[in-house]
């Protein structure tokens, strides 16, 4: 692992962004457009992209696996590299799929690099901005090689995040329009890994999060930890992608998961 280079990954990211997204941005045709699964969009952008990162991130270290999720969409077991003794990338192509085919903004390339249940590094890449926000495994967050710390609130009444609502049970679901109204602000940017920054920065202050697909969070887990932030199931547990998890809070700090978890408690 030591000869990936932080310049690497920029480079990859950069070239992926303006060779195959960006010129796609704003530009796509309706035989670019698709679904998966029945009802999730996927382009063929994300399908060119992730190609593209498969090549190049495999190059920089031999051996190892990757798990992208266009490939998981057409091959389930691709997951089982997790289990194996080697190093593994994980990547969404274009995180906020959604955004990006409707000309909005927030949306991003995530990479995930980890060994057995470790992750180790991470990249999220803002392509119409060219920024890189970036963590490894007890060094510290970085946005464009600048170390960032998140200096978030505790306060529940005072914090803005956001609250899954697309894959909880129906029950569920109803109590969380009432849940929501604990905190100041509850709205989402469709594209986790901007959320997940955010937090770490302290823009924002917590994400109750369903369906824990491995490349739209291990990317973002590792950021906030690394900028100060934490993360727990309802359970009391650290997230771990390997695994498969139904529930997740991510904030600035434990004492606000734990505040969010309590008053959680009161609802379920």
């Amino acid at each position: 692992m030591d000869n990936i280079k932080q310049e690497d990954i920029e480079d990859i990211c950069f070239n992926v962004s303006k060779n195959i997204i960006l010129p796609k941005y704003k530009n796509l045709s309706e035989n670019d457009i698709n679904y998966k699964n029945g009802s999730d969009l996927v382009t063929a952008v994300d399908i060119d992209a992730e190609k593209e990162l498969k090549k190049n991130l495999l190059s920089i270290l031999p051996n190892s696996n990757f798990i992208g999720e266009e490939e998981y969409s057409i091959n389930k077991n691709i997951l089982n590299f997790y289990n194996e003794e080697a190093y593994c990338w994980t990547v969404d192509p274009i995180d906020g799929t959604t955004n990006f085919v409707n000309g909005k903004e927030k949306f991003a390339i995530m990479i995930g690099l980890t060994f057995k249940e470790k992750i180790l590094r991470s990249w999220i890449y803002k392509p119409l901005e060219k920024t890189m926000c970036s963590a490894i495994e007890n060094e510290g967050a970085y946005i464009n090689n600048n170390k960032i710390i998140t200096n978030g609130k505790n306060k529940i009444e005072e914090t803005i995040g956001s609250i899954s609502t697309k894959y909880w049970e129906s029950g569920f679901k109803d109590k969380l329009k009432v849940f929501k109204n604990i905190f100041k602000e509850v709205s989402a940017y469709r594209c986790i890994g901007l959320e997940y920054i955010d937090i770490g920065i302290g823009i924002r202050n917590f994400a109750i999060l369903s369906k824990l697909s491995p490349w739209d969070h291990i990317p973002g887990i590792l950021f906030v930890r690394e900028a100060g932030g934490a993360d727990t199931d309802f359970d009391k547990n650290k997230y771990d992608f390997t695994k498969k998890n139904k529930n997740l809070i991510v904030s600035n700090s434990e004492d606000l998961n734990l505040k969010i978890l309590e008053k959680l408690g009161e609802y379920l």
